[in-house]
């Protein structure tokens, strides 16, 4: 099982009460799914950074929980289908992005070489 972390913003029309009945919801959905919830943290209302839907504010909550790939895609769909949601993301905190694996093993370091090769920093390899 791996750990995954889903931050979910609810609509500000919602009471807070109903704010957090809807992590209690999303709770016993991971349960159902036998995925494991290892906390809960309700942000409450804070301020978007941008307008989402004409709403300024949110609900914020983290949900930290161990489960399968297929609980993440079960998750993504039902959180994409309610109506309370305006916004979730789930992300694995350990994964790194842009971690390239080689046959010998992972290497978690930039390659030197790279950094010198034609075109490396974004620059054009064509002459003119």
């Amino acid at each position: 099982m791996r750990t995954y972390e889903l931050m979910t913003i609810h609509r500000p029309e919602l009471a807070e009460a109903d704010a957090r009945r809807e992590s209690q919801v999303l709770k016993n959905f991971l349960h159902g799914a036998d995925a494991a919830v290892i906390e809960i943290d309700f942000w409450g209302r804070r301020r978007l950074a941008y307008e989402i839907d004409k709403a300024r504010e949110g609900y914020y909550t983290v949900i930290t929980f161990e489960g399968e790939s297929h609980h993440v895609a079960a998750l993504d769909r039902a959180l994409s289908l309610s109506d309370a949601v305006m916004r979730h993301k789930i992300i694995r905190p350990g994964a790194r992005p842009g971690r390239l694996k080689t046959a010998e093993g992972s290497s978690d370091r930039p390659d030197p070489q790279a950094a010198d090769a034609p075109g490396a920093s974004g620059e054009s390899v064509t002459g003119s």
